[in-house]
């Protein structure tokens, strides 16, 4: 079975909890704005993940949502370069994740570890909801929608992209078999034109007859890189390159991204369940007063006391913020007492107020403007569905919902 990518194409999330803060950034957000450059991106707000947990209130749903769009622009993603939408305004992903639920084992849902985790984090909500447990079937459904390549999570995340690989894996092997398999690929060749013919039938010979990995590598970008053919063709060639039947749904990647400490002001993580965060568009006045009040090395409870910066907050900061040279600065007068915790938070400050700053006045326009907010997101939710529509009519194929 291919699970060879149709395309460079980065798909993630994020529910919408409202404003977000620094750790929301640096956890996610910092290398969606780098991946919008290097990859095809679609970034979805998960307002349907949100109702798994948060289904008793919903007032406040259609507020969170702008602000965290808001958010993401202010961060710097680009709507010129990456599609965003909101989850719920493409319906093909309710329709695939009921499609999915119906041959995927229990069991697989049952053993995601995040699963018994929040229920024992979240023992004051009723979670005994089937939206809760099919939570991990609706991101793989998500991310199958869209056949991404690459799903960029951190490694706790990682088990949930394994079981989106499994449930396309087994879906493959269900309904990948369709009629005339051969004869479809043998007309998808004739679309490649020209010298490709040749070119991908004398590489899937040498692949076939010597197992020569170069020749499979080559035919496969090849195809990928061909514009003329349909996405189904696409999978057709990639499938008959190794001698096997169709793959309908992409395989994903796990794109493993850093995930930096960000403390919060009381030194555990940033979260605003702890109410110790700095949000993103936080008045700089206010980010200030935050941050001079900050938790640092207990140990220094005199100004002339040295300290330990392996043991303060304040130095996980001066890492994502500082430079080279005022990191030394800092290492040095600290253990040495020959400077003060005001001092040492400073230029972490001026940095970090700069910052703020920053994403305040990319966010004013959209602030004052919500049409144009609005106009993103429609215009997101169309090139969504264009590419969500299209992995479902073939799986309603595959599953012979629709004439083949």
């Amino acid at each position: 079975m291919s699970a060879v990518p149709t395309a460079k194409r980065v798909l993630s999330g994020m529910r919408p909890t409202g404003a977000l803060h620094l750790g929301n950034y640096h956890g996610a957000l910092r290398s969606w704005v780098e991946l919008q450059y290097q990859y095809e991106c679609f970034f979805f707000v998960a307002d349907w993940h949100a109702l798994t947990t948060g289904y008793e209130d919903t007032t406040g749903l259609q507020s969170a949502i702008r602000e965290v769009v808001i958010d993401w622009l202010a961060a710097g993603l680009n709507p010129g370069v990456a599609t965003m939408f909101v989850q719920s305004h493409v319906p093909e992903h309710a329709e695939l994740h009921l499609l999915l639920s119906m041959v995927t084992p229990l069991g697989w849902l049952e053993r995601v570890p995040t699963y018994k985790d929040q229920q024992e984090q979240l023992k004051e909500k009723d979670l005994a909801t089937y939206g809760f447990l099919g939570y991990p079937l609706l991101q793989s459904a998500d991310i199958l929608l869209y056949r991404a390549s690459f799903v960029p999570v951190g490694e706790d995340q990682a088990a949930h992209v394994e079981v989106t690989r499994e449930i396309a894996r087994r879906f493959n092997h269900l309904y990948g078999r369709e009629p005339d398999f051969e004869q479809k690929a043998e007309r998808a060749i004739k679309e490649l034109g020209g010298r490709n013919i040749t070119l991908y039938r004398q590489l899937r010979r040498k692949f076939q007859e010597t197992g020569d990995q170069a020749a499979l590598e080559r035919a496969r970008a090849l195809v990928e890189s061909n514009t003329r053919i349909t996405v189904a063709d696409r999978e057709r060639l990639l499938g008959y390159l190794e001698g096997s039947y169709v793959s309908i749904l992409t395989e994903p990647q796990v794109l493993l991204t850093a995930t930096p400490k960000v403390p919060g002001l009381d030194g555990r993580k940033m979260s605003k369940s702890y109410g110790n965060t700095i949000g993103m568009r936080e008045d700089p006045d206010s980010v200030a007063a935050k941050l001079r009040a900050m938790q640092t090395d207990p140990a220094r409870v005199r100004r002339t006391d040295p300290g330990d910066p392996e043991k303060c907050p304040v130095w996980d900061l001066h890492k994502l913020y500082s430079d080279e040279p005022t990191r030394k600065w800092v290492v040095e007068g600290c253990r040495s007492a020959g400077i003060g915790c005001l001092d040492c938070k400073k230029p972490l400050i001026d940095r970090i107020v700069e910052e703020v700053n920053g994403m305040r006045k990319r966010a004013q326009e959209f602030q004052e403007s919500p049409e144009m907010l609005t106009n993103i997101l429609v215009e997101g939710s169309e090139k969504a569905r264009e590419v969500a529509r299209e992995t479902l009519d073939d799986v309603r194929r595959a599953m012979h919902l629709r004439p083949g």
